[in-house]
């Protein structure tokens, strides 16, 4: 069965934070977020582990489902929603193998190579990017633009999220490009008000829907 996907996805990245994760996930889901996903790439095991499952305790009781970057035994032990996994991790079978019965596995890409490979895995959705430049990582990806959008939403009917330097004036054509999500980080995290700015997206993504309907 096909997995529908909020349109907003938060990435919850500790770098990005000027305040505890628990207390921007709480103001988030307040705003209406219905799916995070939870990047610490600094972290120890044992501080990834207990601050996801904070984390999953504090959102799965409020519908938002909370995904784990990279780890799959941390999805799986804090009893999160699922995992999110790289070109460098474990692959999507054995993701799924780890993170248990239930659990979505996305993965990113960053070709069409990668994409074809995805597409034909157990992955629950495809992360593609990074769409637009992008300052959060390290070493970025090449730039692939909405066109690969569009060239990949051919290939498969999983869920797509679009990642990569994504604001809120460039989300509503990387949706009509074709992606079902689009993954945000900086955007909102560094916002004066994350909560406010998240709320932003999804009044723009509602009106959207709104007028499709008409």
């Amino acid at each position: 069965m096909r997995l529908v996907l909020p349109k907003l996805y938060v990435i919850l990245d500790a770098a990005l934070l000027a305040t505890p994760e628990i207390d921007c996930a709480g103001r988030l889901a307040d705003a209406g977020v219905r799916l995070l996903q939870y990047r610490n790439k600094k972290a120890s095991a044992r501080e990834l582990f207990n601050t996801s499952r904070e984390l999953a305790r504090l959102l799965l009781p409020r519908r938002v489902s909370f995904i784990v970057n990279d780890r799959p035994d941390v999805a799986f032990l804090s009893g999160a929603s699922g995992v999110h996994v790289g070109q460098e991790d474990l692959g999507v079978q054995q993701a799924h193998a780890v993170a248990g019965p239930g659990k979505w596995v996305g993965v990113s890409t960053h070709s069409l190579i990668q994409f074809r490979a995805a597409a034909a895995t157990s992955a629950d959705y495809i992360a593609v990017g990074p769409i637009f430049s992008t300052s959060t990582k390290a070493n970025p990806d090449p730039v692939v633009g909405t066109e690969m959008i569009r060239q990949v939403r051919m290939l498969t009917d999983k869920a797509i999220v679009a990642i990569g330097g994504i604001t809120l004036d460039r989300a509503a054509g990387v949706i009509e490009a074709g992606a079902d999500s689009v993954a945000v980080g900086s955007d909102i995290l560094r916002a004066a008000d994350p909560g406010k700015r998240a709320r932003q997206y999804i009044d723009m993504f509602e009106a959207l829907n709104r007028a499709a309907a008409v």
